[in-house]
This record gives structure tokens, C-alpha cells and sequence, in this order.
């Protein structure tokens, strides 16, 4: 999770225009010596395709089940899992073997712990890489597995930083060199509804773009409180979701699917944001410091606005959508659910939602690279990221802040060295309680 020391991967945070951007968007080695993992024969004329599973929480678990369920390729091996804790991978090694026992063989010498513990996965023979941990993880660990020639599944958000972020997109023009498939959980980009439904908004059904609206409220995720033997380092990485420089914030980690919707309903990403922020209800020693709400004014280029709510409060209205307004109607998306169209004068038309687009997003996956397919949606990936990153930029601050500016932002929330006895850049107070962003003090790029 730490920056690399090695700078030719570093991206210097030389200002890029959102023109750029949109114009190449839009559209351990002593570990690794015992790790000889036939690549199987996959790429050495044997049709078995291997891969490693880095992260083993329940994201992880999950995508690892998906690729192992895929449709497109029967021939489909685990063989490596990587956590910063034992606990996970062991956890993850049980659980997937139960389902797919002849496909999963991951004893525990190919089970590896610890803060490093993707090194030995990208020195290993293995044709995929799953980076499903924390997002503060996902530039190192996808620059490495880049150089290291692996096709690539890596969860949303791909970064936490704006530099996080240009490291992801400069690594991945490398891979579109090389060949490397690269896809990003971003499961509504492939669920029918979500489809079907931005095509008809494309093909005009409701009129020119007005403006769109897009939630993701619910009463929260799960708390793991302080074990006394634990360092503070391992507290944060335990509790990676309540600490910004780990999760990106909930408006990043979350959120971030509805924002990847917008820009798609857009064709286009903001130009600018400005919104509000802070924590009423989710305070005290176990939350970190992330804000339990953010509400964000989006502007895209020609005036079209989205407007964003998200929030972690029990007891409230809870809602994972998307709804674009146009002039002659409204669309209406439902994350989990069913999408309706609406045109002004004519009758409502229902889109069912289909298959799981978690699993989808893997069956394509697989099948592109079994055949050989270019593969690639880092694009869209780093540009809803920095969007999220954007908006959270704007709730911190207070202030309106423009897509060049924060996307040429060099503020790194990384840690400057990743050890269990080394020390976050944020700390509790007195009082056990992380102090949290101000909106009007805090300088958020």
C-alpha cells in the first residue's frame, strides 16, 4: 500500500488538463521462492487459466466466487490468496474451497500475510489478479501486477489520491500496450437495465439531458473495534473504512457507482463541484474519521448538473439510484433493482434488471482473455474515481473546486512507510476520536 520507491512508476503531478483526461478516458522475494505456480497452462497450450486473489474480505471472497462460477471458461484455478492477516486469507481459502473444491488449491505456503503480501503474487505464474483490499492499496498493486505482465480485475475505487489516481491511468496505458486485460468493478456498467436504459437516454427517448440525481444512503457498514494489542497501523488497516487515506471516504469507496453513472448518462465528466459535508450521527472513538454525509452539486460541461447524496445514518430514507431528467421525461435506475423510463406523454416502460452484473463483469472478463480480446475499462474506472475524489474534495473544503485543479492535486494521503509499528499520518486525540475535515479550514487538494 505504500508508494513505491521506485520512481519511473511514480506519476508527477505536472497539470493535466480535464480535455486530457477525457480525451484518453471517456470512450517479497524470499516470499515468492517457494511459489511456483504453473501459469498453467493457460498460456503454455494447456487451457487451464490460473489466478490469485489479493484482499480476501468479503468483496474479495465474493469476486473470487464469480470468476470461479464464470460461464465462459469451465478450466479456472485459485491457486495463490494474499491479506494483510491471516485470519482473511484462511477464511477465504475455506469458504471458496467448500463451493468449488476442484478448482481451488491454495494450501497454506500459497496463503501469504502481511502488509507485502501482493509481492509474492505478482512473482508468481499466475495468468490473473484479483485487488480486491483496501482502495489505498490499488496503485502499487496495480503498477506491479502491470510489470508483471498479469491481466488485471481490481475493484472500485482504484485510488484514494489524485496522484493515486494519475498513477493508475499512466500504468494503464502500459497495459493497453501490452495486452493486459484490465476490468474494474464497476458491475452496473454490465447490468441489462443500466444498459438498456442509458441507451434509450442516448437515443434521446426523454429529450436533451437536464439534469440528474443519484443516491447511495444507508445506515451504515460494519465497526471492528480497538483490540488492545493491536498497533495503530493495524487498527487503521482492520478498520480500513473509516480512514480516508484507506476507503477514500465513503462518497469514494461506495458512492462511486452512482457517480460512474452519471458521467455516463453525461457522456462526459464534471467540470467542476462544490457541496457540503461533516458527521452528525456516526461519532465516537470507533468511526475514524470519515464524514457520515456528503452532498455534492456536480456541473458537466453545458451547464447539465448532478446532484449527489450520500450518507451513513441509521434510521433514515436508504437508496442506491440513479434518475436522469430530460426534457421530455424522466429514467429512473435502481442499483439493485429494475430501471423505468418515463417519457412526458407517452406510457411508463419497466426494464427488469437480469442476471447479476458482478457475475457478468467476470464472465466477459474470462472470456476476453481465454480468446485473446482486447480488454480494458481502467478508463472509466480512474475517471469515476477522480469524480468521487472530487466531490469529497468539495465537501471537505467547502469550496468549489474544478476537475484540472484537483485532478493535478499533489496531495498524498499515503503513508510515508507501511509497517505494523509505523505511524499514520492521522492520529487519535486525546480523547480517542480522529479529528475530521472542516469545510472552510481544511485544504482538501
Amino acid at each position: 500500500m505504500p508508494r513505491h520507491s521506485t520512481e519511473p512508476n511514480r506519476t508527477q503531478p505536472a497539470r493535466q488538463s480535464r480535455r486530457d483526461f477525457i480525451s484518453r478516458s471517456v470512450g517479497a522475494t524470499a516470499m515468492a521462492g517457494g511459489l511456483t505456480i504453473a501459469r498453467g497452462a493457460h498460456a503454455a497450450g494447456d487451457d487451464a487459466l490460473t489466478f490469485a486473489l489479493v484482499g480476501c474480505g468479503g468483496r474479495g471472497t465474493g469476486a473470487a466466487l464469480n470468476v470461479l462460477a464464470n460461464k465462459s471458461h469451465a478450466n479456472v484455478k485459485l491457486v495463490a490468496l494474499a491479506d494483510a492477516f491471516g485470519d482473511r486469507t484462511a477464511f477465504a481459502a475455506k469458504a471458496l474451497k467448500r463451493r468449488f473444491p476442484d478448482n481451488v488449491d491454495v494450501p497454506a505456503e500459497r496463503q501469504f500475510v502481511g502488509l507485502h503480501s501482493f509481492e509474492p503474487v505478482m512473482a508468481s505464474d499466475v495468468d490473473l489478479v484479483l485487488l480486491c483490499g483496501p482502495p489505498g492499496s490499488r496503485p502499487d498493486q496495480f503498477e506491479a501486477a502491470v510489470a508483471a505482465g498479469k491481466h488485471v480485475f481490481m475493484e472500485k475505487p482504484v485510488a484514494t489520491d489524485a496522484p493515486g489516481v494519475r498513477r493508475i491511468m499512466a500504468a494503464n496505458e502500459q497495459a493497453k500496450k501490452r495486452g493486459i486485460a484490465v476490468a474494474v468493478g464497476h458491475h452496473l456498467r454490465h447490468e441489462i437495465k443500466h444498459n438498456e436504459a442509458i441507451k434509450q437516454l442516448h437515443d434521446g427517448v426523454i429529450g436533451p439531458l437536464q439534469y440528474m440525481r443519484a443516491y447511495f444512503n444507508s445506515g451504515g457498514v460494519w465497526v471492528r473495534p480497538r483490540r488492545p494489542e493491536q498497533t495503530e497501523m493495524e487498527y487503521q488497516v482492520r478498520n480500513w473504512y473509516y480512514f480516508t487515506w484507506l476507503s477514500g471516504d465513503h462518497i469514494v469507496e461506495q458512492h462511486v457507482h452512482d457517480l460512474d453513472i452519471c458521467n455516463w448518462m453525461a457522456d462526459d465528466v464534471p467540470e467542476a463541484a462544490q457541496g457540503t459535508g461533516g458527521r452528525q450521527v456516526r461519532v465516537g472513538k470507533d468511526y475514524g474519521e470519515i464524514f457520515d454525509h456528503h452532498v455534492v452539486e456536480f456541473t458537466y460541461p453545458g451547464g447539465v448538473k448532478a446532484m449527489s447524496f450520500c450518507r451513513h445514518q441509521p434510521g433514515t430514507w436508504g437508496s442506491f439510484s440513479e434518475h436522469a431528467h430530460g426534457a421530455a421525461g424522466t429514467i429512473n435506475i435502481e442499483g439493485s433493482g429494475a430501471a423505468r423510463i418515463n417519457p412526458v406523454g407517452k406510457s411508463s416502460v419497466k426494464i427488469d434488471r437480469g442476471p447479476d452484473g458482478h457475475q457478468i463483469e467476470q464472465d466477459r472478463l474470462i472470456d476476453a482473455i481465454v480468446v485473446g480480446r482486447p480488454y480494458n475499462e481502467g478508463d472509466y474506472g480512474a475517471t469515476s474515481t477522480m469524480t468521487a475524489i472530487l466531490g469529497r474534495m468539495a465537501t471537505y473544503s467547502g469550496k468549489v473546486v474544478r476537475w484540472d485543479e484537483a485532478l493535478a492535486s499533489d496531495l498524498d494521503l499515503m503513508p510515508e512507510k507501511l509497517a505494523w509499528d509505523a505511524t499514520p499520518r492521522v492520529q487519535p486525540g486525546p480523547d480517542g476520536i480522529y479529528p475530521c475535515a472542516i469545510p472552510g479550514v481544511t485544504q482538501a487538494w
